[in-house]
């Protein structure tokens, strides 16, 4: 039987509800507690019924066995959560983004008490979100200064920048060449620079709305932390669950058509042997940048003409560049043609020559494509290269990802069935192929009914 305890203090009047658990190994009584706070302008009468209903509704929880936290936050428990994600091994790349998302989310709810959250409070958040000026990173900037001439007069590095930023060489890139980068990433550069921010860039707010996608990343967030919650029977349900958040539209994956792949080939012609070789990679396997990184020698079979993906180099704001297992833990072997079989010869010998030049200072790191001093590079070079490789030469811009979605298209227009595709790319599952790519697999299924059609129903002339 619940016990109500009203209680007068500075904030008002509340109810303090005590429910007995049962007892303990020593033979102690376990009480459960929660406090119950009226509704300002709610009528004695009101207040009667509502703390009777909140005492029937806790002890039917403890009954249920819920040990419901009326004092633990929801912050507090999603940084439990986090901790407990890190614990079970979750990558530090997505550690890092549930930790950039928590900051919008506990500043909305994350004084609210874990075992008060409801789906209302949710909705108002994404409605917030939804709205102009709220963005936290800051605004985007851009170069006011020559950080070339800048570099030059003063005998430094675009790299050696980076690394003192502590940021990517292609983030580097984007700044020198004057495009926009974020507000955080122009602090460090004008930092490692020894300048202030005003002095290398020209900063503007970005008040437009979050997308989306954006808005979705941080209701599943939400979802994941109240999931544990839930499972550890210390929430009744899960109020994300109930809440209704927007519904962004999958846009169609974008790939390059047959003319525009024959331009990118034969304008590597005339680029370093090691990026025609990782572009060529990613032509044709379709794999990740990270794969494409961290393939070491031991995984190219020269003799059978394939290759082993099983690790991938994977670049973290908190971690730095570390090897990992790829996205979604697959191991696959891909069998490559003669020419890109070629290509790793010649770059095989020409990273010899370069490890006998440099002698006592090569780094023999085993990957497959390196510095000039052997170590690792960074995966989102790749990005940075092909942006200035692109400029160079005419072409459309390229984005690294389009290469997976361009080998996923003319396979499955070739008619390799869905489960060799889904292999190929190193999909979790058939389902997420699928799912990307359904309106190239209907124009397919198209196309057969006409087929059909041709052969058994229409005359021939």
């Amino acid at each position: 039987m619940a016990t109500i305890e009203k209680t007068t203090g500075k904030s008002g009047v509340t109810y303090r509800i005590s429910v007995s658990g049962g007892f303990d190994c020593s033979g102690k009584r376990i009480r459960h507690r929660m406090t119950y706070k009226p509704t300002p302008g709610m009528t004695a009468r009101q207040i009667e019924k509502a703390v009777q209903r909140a005492a029937a509704d806790f002890e039917r929880s403890i009954e249920q066995g819920y040990a419901l936290d009326n004092r633990q936050t929801f912050a507090e428990y999603a940084a439990y959560v986090i901790d407990l994600k890190e614990r079970t091994g979750v990558r530090p790349t997505t550690l890092d983004r549930y930790r950039g998302l928590l900051v919008r989310i506990n500043a909305a709810i994350g004084h609210i008490k874990l075992a008060d959250l409801r789906p209302q409070h949710l909705n108002s958040f994404y409605k917030n979100l939804a709205e102009p000026g709220l963005r936290v990173s800051g605004g985007s900037a851009n170069a006011r200064m020559d950080i070339p001439a800048w570099l030059k007069k003063n005998g430094k590095s675009r790299a050696a920048i980076a690394e003192a930023a502590g940021i990517s060489a292609a983030t580097m890139g984007v700044a020198a060449r004057g495009e926009a980068i974020s507000e955080e990433k122009a602090e460090v550069i004008a930092r490692a620079m020894g300048k202030k921010l005003e002095e290398v860039f020209r900063v503007e707010q970005n008040r437009s709305p979050l997308s989306e996608k954006t808005i979705l990343e941080h209701h599943r967030l939400i979802s994941t932390i109240l999931t544990q919650a839930e499972k550890e029977m210390l929430v009744p349900y899960n109020a994300a669950a109930k809440a209704t958040p927007p519904r962004a539209e999958r846009k169609d994956p974008n790939y390059f058509q047959p003319e525009t792949i024959s331009a990118i080939l034969t304008a590597l012609e005339t680029e370093p042997l090691k990026w025609q070789l990782i572009t060529h990679l990613m032509i044709v396997t379709g794999c990740r940048r990270g794969e494409i990184m961290g393939l070491k020698w031991d995984k190219v079979d020269f003799e059978n003409s394939r290759v082993k993906i099983d690790r991938a180099l994977i670049s973290s704001k908190s971690k730095g560049v570390y090897e990992g297992a790829t996205k979604t833990s697959d191991i696959r072997h891909l069998k490559l043609p003669r020419e890109t079989m070629e290509l790793l010869r010649q770059h095989k010998r020409e990273q010899l020559r370069l490890q006998i030049a440099n002698g006592d200072r090569w780094i023999n790191s085993g990957y497959v494509f390196t510095t000039d001093s052997g170590e690792h590079m960074n995966p989102d070079s790749i990005t940075g290269w092909l942006y200035d490789f692109s400029r160079r030469h005419g072409l459309p811009h390229i984005n690294p990802h389009a290469f997976r979605h361009t080998v996923a298209s003319v396979l499955l227009a070739n008619g390799t069935d869905i489960v060799t595709v889904s292999k190929q790319l190193g999909h979790a599952s058939v389902n997420t192929t699928e799912s990307f790519y359904s309106h190239i697999i209907e124009e397919n299924k198209a196309k057969a009914s006409e087929c059909i059609a041709d052969v058994l129903l229409r005359k021939k002339a």
